[in-house]
């Protein structure tokens, strides 16, 4: 009999017990509003298949005309860095392949993302919150 609570959402691995997740921020390059829900849901299609790659989870997903929220639950052997270049590198090409006329005025060169990026820890209790909060995104029509 375990000394703790069984709960589905923590993950096990051979010699592992892990429950991360990260709140992840992307802002698009100077600000553009470039996202409509096309392009946010082909956006989150993108970033649900990096995830499966890398063995972690998109919990959730919004955003607003220029930027995207993610909760991502991820193994202790992904680098948290190295996800996010994935994410906005796969994304952005995507994104460019499939929208090539919604992001020609606005953006030029090859960059879709800011270089930077907004990550935080979570988890807990306060998951509910962080998911309420990305869900209730402002997401454009």
């Amino acid at each position: 009999m375990p000394r703790w609570k069984y709960d589905p959402n923590v993950r096990r691995g051979r010699h592992v017990v892990h429950h991360l997740h990260a709140h992840l921020v992307f802002v698009t390059k100077y600000r553009k509003a470039v996202f409509t829900d096309a392009v946010l849901t082909t956006c989150q299609q993108s970033m649900e298949s990096v995830c499966e790659d890398f063995g972690a989870t998109l919990s959730e997903f919004n955003g607003e005309a220029d930027h995207v929220h993610l909760l991502v639950q991820y193994p202790p052997a992904v680098r948290l860095s190295d996800l996010v270049n994935s994410l906005k590198g796969v994304s952005s090409r995507i994104i460019r392949r499939d929208h090539p006329n919604q992001l020609a005025d606005l953006l030029w060169g090859k960059n879709l993302w800011s270089p930077s990026y907004f990550a935080a820890s979570a988890g807990g209790a306060p998951l509910d919150i962080v998911k309420q909060y990305i869900s209730n995104q402002q997401r454009p029509s």
